[in-house]
């Protein structure tokens, strides 16, 4: 039902989250980042309570592997769910339960995890890592590559729908937060709507920050 990837940006500190399922706006349900802190994935029969949870732990001084020990502990349906965090150090953690459904698997890399479920391979979290590692570039260039592997590797055994990206930077809002919530090709329209928003990030955040520096719109009336 779905196939993610959460990471770190060792340069930038930025924390970000791709992600793609069968499923209309998972990336609405499933996708949680926090500046300064981490980046988390909760899928599978989803319960979104619990990115916040896990983000206020490791904001709390945990790290990604006590912060998911605190979070699923004694938890109940915690077997249905499967959950992917980073920490600000880099550090990963990963917990898929006795109830995650149809093949599913899982992998850890440097500063990013994957999981996914439903899936046509279980080497699939595994492919995405690499692709991620082996990627240059912006954080979101990576994410995406990532996701990009993970559908050429076979992806979901279905179709998917829905796809996003969301990147945390310095500021409490996300720097990223696109998503494709249904369509046919939905990982297609996602790194097409990244390589259309990637240059204007920083106008967005210095028209947050300093509107009398920010550069036009350059749209008509706004040249």
């Amino acid at each position: 039902m779905t196939f993610s990837l959460v990471a770190r940006c060792a340069k930038t500190g930025q924390f970000g989250v791709v992600i793609s399922s069968s499923s209309p706006a998972v990336a609405a349900r499933c996708s949680h980042v926090r500046a300064g802190v981490g980046a988390v994935a909760s899928q599978n029969v989803t319960d979104p309570a619990l990115g916040p949870l896990l983000l206020d732990a490791l904001e709390a001084g945990a790290s990604a592997g006590a912060a998911l020990r605190a979070v699923t502990e004694g938890r109940a349906h915690i077997g249905y769910r499967q959950l992917l965090v980073v920490d600000a150090a880099g550090g990963v953690a990963v917990h898929s339960g006795t109830n995650v459904l149809g093949l599913w698997g899982e992998a850890r890399g440097k500063d990013c995890a994957s999981g996914g479920n439903l899936l046509a391979d279980n080497t699939i979290p595994a492919q995405m890592v690499a692709a991620f590692e082996a990627a240059a570039g912006h954080l979101g260039d990576r994410l995406i590559a990532a996701l990009q592997a993970g559908l050429a590797a076979g992806g979901e055994a279905g179709p998917v729908r829905s796809a996003g990206l969301k990147i945390a930077d310095r500021l409490s809002w996300p720097l990223a937060d696109l998503r494709i919530d249904w369509a046919d090709d939905p990982i297609g329209m996602l790194a097409e709507a990244w390589q259309v928003y990637r240059p204007q990030m920083a106008a967005y955040v210095q028209r947050a920050e300093d509107p009398t520096q920010a550069p036009s719109y350059g749209v008509p009336g706004d040249e």
